[in-house]
């Protein structure tokens, strides 16, 4: 059979018109010659997310984003998603919108429920979550950093213009001459210092011999510290406590007139007859000494005694 020039200008055309076709489809991400599961995942909001955006589960690529249409009555955004894979992916799965980079555009993650044994069909819808990416993350945290860095620089700006108008010229005077006395003293310090240096190197033999004796005297203190701890101390200050309690004993009877002594510390009768006693016996004394030949009578001539005179009752200074 013999083609017409029509007829192979029709064939042409209709080849232009379906490669045409293909590759269009194929610019846009469609493959018109593999079969695609296709589903529906609704967002609030898919701000990065676009068209022909990969459909990855667990990191691998099984779909692509087909497209992205608004609804008019709620402005919810609804996605279509072409997915190829022979995974079983369970209805009660998620779509998460995630970006996994700083440079790569926003994905669409399928996080599989496994407690759902359901399997998704073409044209079922998915629940949708969006994760915070990288960039998202990092400016959530970086804008309260920022305010406080505002904050910080303003306190800073403020205590600067503070410190501007409290060293005035006379301040900085004085602050610089403080400054300056500062170094002379810390020079002087040095100076004190290095004198101590020397003078401990010129006498370190004396330092030396002090440290000495001072071991000696903590060794001999050890000696007699264990001295004391084998001694019965014990034993002493127990006896000391029964001495003291006796001398108790003994103070509280004189306290309470037992006794002679405690009579005469609290009988006045017999203080004063001791008292009394006391003054005739020096009378007599005195008597005896004024007087001696009353009481003792030596007479070779046989001389009478001087009649008897009682002597007074004060003490004579005569010689």
């Amino acid at each position: 059979m013999k083609l017409t020039r029509e007829i192979k200008t029709a064939i042409l055309v209709i080849a232009s018109i379906l490669l045409f076709i293909w590759g269009y489809s194929f610019l846009k991400g469609r493959d018109l010659f593999n079969s695609y599961t296709t589903l529906y995942v609704q967002y609030d909001s898919v701000e990065g997310l676009a068209p022909s955006a990969p459909v990855t589960l667990n990191g691998l690529v099984i779909g692509k984003i087909e497209q992205i249409t608004i609804n008019p009555t709620d402005g919810k955004l609804l996605v279509e998603l072409q997915i190829k894979t022979d995974f079983p992916i369970s209805k009660k799965s998620l779509a998460v919108i995630y970006e996994p980079g700083f440079i790569g555009g926003k994905q669409i993650a399928i996080e599989p429920d496994f407690s759902d044994k359901t399997v998704v069909e073409n044209g079922d819808k998915l629940s949708g979550n969006t994760r915070l990416g990288m960039t998202e993350s990092l400016s959530k945290k970086l804008v309260p950093l920022q305010d406080k860095i505002e904050k910080v620089l303003t306190n800073a700006d403020n205590l600067i213009t503070g410190i501007n108008n409290v060293l005035d010229k006379k301040t900085q005077d004085d602050l610089k001459k403080s400054i300056a006395e500062l170094s002379k003293t810390m020079e002087q310090f040095h100076q004190a210092s290095a004198g101590v240096n020397s003078l401990l190197a010129e006498n370190k033999s004396q330092i030396n011999g002090a440290v000495t004796n001072f071991n000696k005297t903590a060794t001999n203190f050890a000696k007699i510290s264990d001295s004391i701890n084998k001694a019965d101390l014990g034993k002493t200050v127990k006896s000391l406590n029964t001495t003291l309690a006796k001398v108790n004993g003994i103070m509280a009877g004189l306290e309470a007139g037992n006794g002679s002594m405690g009579k005469m510390l609290k009988d006045d009768a017999f203080y004063n007859n001791l008292s009394k006693t006391s003054k005739e016996l020096e009378l007599l004394l005195q008597d005896v000494r004024l007087y001696p030949t009353r009481y003792i009578n030596v007479s070779l001539f046989g001389k009478k005694n001087k009649p008897y005179k009682a002597p007074s009752d004060t003490i004579s200074n005569s010689k």
